[in-house]
């Protein structure tokens, strides 16, 4: 498994939206915007599901994915593979975060599942020479 740097997590954390990549088992590709985040640890993130419904069903046939996250110049790329928690404590808790983001916001959200990333590579999408560049 590849480890994300400190820096590599903060601006994670802070970025308000990731991209999620998926593909059908043919191949065809689909990409959604994903605020509802949380890093697990350094090796592993966590996704919660409202509104998958493509992307769900590309991850249930192929659980190979693509996260990447940016902002300004700084960008990074997680290639791993996922797996969907339905039952159990971590849903629990996912349920109960988004519910109460939710409230705060005045939307009503619930999650239909945790989806969980375990991060196998991680490259760099910085402009510059180093583009692409395998960083983990």
């Amino acid at each position: 498994m590849a480890q994300m740097t400190e820096r590599m997590m903060e601006l994670f954390k802070k970025v308000p939206a990731i991209v999620l990549s998926t593909a059908t088992e043919d191949g065809t590709p689909n990409a959604v915007p994903v605020g509802s985040k949380k890093i697990i640890d350094s090796e592993t993130i966590l996704l919660s599901d409202q509104f998958f419904n493509k992307t769900l069903a590309n991850m249930k046939a192929s659980p190979k994915v693509s996260v990447m996250y940016w902002e300004g110049q700084e960008g990074y790329q997680l290639k791993g593979t996922v797996t969907i928690e339905t039952t159990g404590q971590r849903y629990e808790d996912t349920t109960r975060w988004i519910e109460d983001h939710g409230n705060k916001i005045g939307f009503p959200l619930k999650s239909k599942g945790a989806i969980i990333l375990k991060i196998a590579e991680i490259y760099g999408v910085s402009p510059g020479p180093g583009a692409g560049k395998q960083l983990a």
